[in-house]
């Protein structure tokens, strides 16, 4: 049977649809991944949390990497596959999108930001380590270029961008949203994450243990496949596009 047929399928007999993405959905818009050689982790060694907090001269190489996109994670626009996802949000098919990915790309590519369960954060904006107010960036530009410490207008709290560092902690309430989603879902569906990184990666096994049905597309086969009620080793956006057409025309 087709592929996108089977995963068409799959997705019309479910109620309640739980989206998990990882690194690859985001390849496919120009965005590196994190340990594949090329990734950011090849080009630089991540500034760990209690380093960021603890030393000025890592908070000025962290927020130089921000305003020179060192990192390559936000700027870039959303592809086939986000797209694709937001329909499937837009249709009730999806109740949640969980994400490891910091790029804002699922709100960009039209699922309601409430939708979205970042794990690990988001890399647009910033947040203050104290209050927990949020900063946009290029409001913080001016202090960075000034050399000046940059730090939160409401409580002079250090500044971080939203996402979640080496050695920070998982934000609880993310996660038990996400667990909660897994174990309502009929159907899981992992888009490009090689389910290596936990907890994240204890997402779709929840939903699994659960009795969700599980289908897994990554170019490269993970540890979960012997799980999965179908893995496809593909591109998503194309994929997607054909899923969507058989979903259209059924």
């Amino acid at each position: 049977m087709n592929h996108a047929k089977q995963l068409a399928d799959l997705i019309r007999a479910a109620d309640r649809v739980l989206v998990f993405t990882g690194a690859g959905i985001s390849t496919e818009s120009g965005i590196p991944d994190f340990r594949s050689p090329g990734g950011v982790w090849s080009k630089m060694q991540p500034i760990y949390f209690q380093d960021f907090v603890a030393s000025r001269e890592k908070r000025r190489e962290a927020w130089t990497r921000v305003f020179n996109k060192s990192a390559g994670w936000v700027g870039a626009s959303p592809n086939d596959g986000h797209r694709a996802i937001a329909k499937l949000v837009e249709m009730g098919k999806v109740t949640a999108v969980v994400t490891q990915n910091v790029d804002n790309l699922h709100q960009d590519g039209g699922v309601p930001d409430d939708k979205v369960i970042e794990i690990h954060g988001n890399a647009s904006y910033a947040k203050c380590l104290d209050c927990g107010m949020r900063h946009e960036l290029e409001e913080l530009r001016a202090p960075w270029e000034a050399d000046e410490e940059i730090v939160c207008v409401n409580c002079a709290g250090l500044l971080k961008t939203a996402t979640i560092s080496f050695g920070q902690a998982m934000p609880e309430d993310k996660m038990e949203r996400a667990t909660a989603e897994a174990e309502a879902s009929d159907l899981c569906i992992v888009l490009g994450s090689s389910l290596v990184v936990y907890p994240a990666a204890g997402i779709p096994v929840m939903a699994v243990r659960a009795g969700s049905r599980l289908v897994i597309v990554n170019r490269e086969p993970t540890d979960l496949d012997p799980y999965a009620h179908l893995v496809l080793n593909t591109e998503i956006g194309p994929l997607m596009n054909e899923v969507m057409e058989a979903l259209e025309t059924a």
